[in-house]
C-alpha cells in the first residue's frame, strides 16, 4: 500500500515564513494553513505562502478557512453561531469562502477545508435548503478555479455529511476527516464512519480525543494515542479505501506541551503510515 505523509497545522498568523519552518523543523513535508483573519487572504500573503512552500519544501495541501463572526465551540451556542447554518452570517461568510478560494488558486494549494456547521439532520427544516443552496455557491466557485471543497468533519453526522455531498452532486467535493472531532461531537467512531463517507476523505487531521460526558460540552482533546480513536485500525482502513493524502497533525493547545505531543504524535504515526 501506499506510505502516507505526515503533516502538521500551519497558522496563517504566525507569517507564512515562520509557520512553515515550524512544520519543517518537525521535519515533516506536508501542512494545512489554517487562516481566522479574513484580511490575511490577500494576493501578497498568498505569494508570500507559495515561496515560503517552495523555501521550506512543505506541501500546503488545503486552505483551512476560518469564518468571521461568533463560533463558540459548545452544544448550546455552537448551533446558532458555526459555519453556513446562521443566516445572519451567511453572506459574509460565502465572500469569505470565496476569498480563501481566490487566495488557495493563487499560491497553488488544490483547494479550502472549513466547518460548515451543526448541519439539519431533518431534511425538512427551514434552515436545510440555504445551507445546501449557499454551499452550491461556493463549491461551484472553487470548481471554477479547479480547486477543492472538503468539510471539516464535526459538527454533522456521517450520513448527513453523505446526504448534502449527494445533493451538491460535484466532482470537486471531498471530506477533510477529523476523527477527533467525531468522537468530541459525539456523532460516530471514526472507524466505523468510513464505511458511511469514507470514498470522500481527501484530508484527514491526527487528532485525539474522547466522547462528551454532558450534554452541553464537547468531549475532550487528547494527545494522540491518549483519546479514543484507533489509529491502529483508522489509517489501515483509510488506505485500503485508496486514501493518499496526508495524515496532518493537529494539537489544540500552544506552547512547549504542543511541540512535545506533535513529536510524540510523528513517533506514533511513523509507525502505521
Amino acid at each position: 500500500m501506499t506510505t502516507l505523509k505526515l503533516g502538521a497545522m500551519a497558522p496563517l498568523e504566525e507569517g507564512p515564513e515562520e509557520a512553515l519552518k515550524k512544520v519543517r523543523d518537525f521535519g515533516l513535508p506536508t501542512c494545512q494553513v489554517t487562516c481566522w483573519q479574513r484580511d490575511l487572504l490577500t494576493p501578497e500573503m498568498a505569494d508570500r505562502l507559495a515561496e515560503a512552500s517552495e523555501t521550506y519544501g512543505v506541501e500546503v495541501t488545503t486552505i483551512w478557512t476560518g469564518l468571521p463572526g461568533p463560533a463558540v465551540w459548545n452544544f448550546v451556542e455552537g448551533p446558532v453561531t458555526i459555519g453556513l447554518v446562521p443566516p445572519e452570517y451567511r453572506e459574509a461568510r460565502v465572500a469569505t469562502l470565496k476569498e480563501g478560494a481566490e487566495f488557495a488558486a493563487r499560491m497553488g494549494a488544490p483547494g479550502i477545508t472549513t466547518h460548515v456547521g451543526f448541519i439539519p439532520e431533518n431534511m425538512t427544516d427551514p434552515l436545510y435548503p440555504g445551507v445546501v443552496d449557499a454551499l452550491q455557491e461556493v463549491v461551484r466557485y472553487c470548481a471554477d478555479r479547479d480547486l477543492d471543497f472538503w468539510f471539516e468533519t464535526g459538527q454533522e453526522t456521517p450520513v448527513v455529511l453523505l446526504r448534502v455531498i449527494e445533493a451538491l452532486a460535484m466532482d470537486n467535493v471531498g471530506i477533510n476527516l477529523d476523527p477527533a472531532n467525531l468522537l468530541m461531537y459525539g456523532k460516530a467512531n471514526p472507524v466505523d464512519a468510513l464505511d458511511v463517507i469514507g470514498t470522500f476523505v481527501r484530508g484527514v487531521h491526527a487528532k485525539d480525543g474522547e466522547y462528551p460526558t454532558n450534554g452541553r460540552e464537547l468531549g475532550v482533546e487528547k494527545p494522540l494515542g491518549e483519546g479514543r480513536v484507533d489509529f491502529p485500525a483508522l489509517v489501515p482502513k483509510l488506505k485500503g479505501l485508496g486514501y493518499t493524502g496526508a495524515l496532518t497533525i493537529e494539537r489544540e493547545i500552544s506552547g512547549p506541551r504542543q511541540v512535545a505531543d506533535i513529536r510524540h504524535a510523528i513517533d506514533v504515526l511513523s509507525a502505521l503510515v
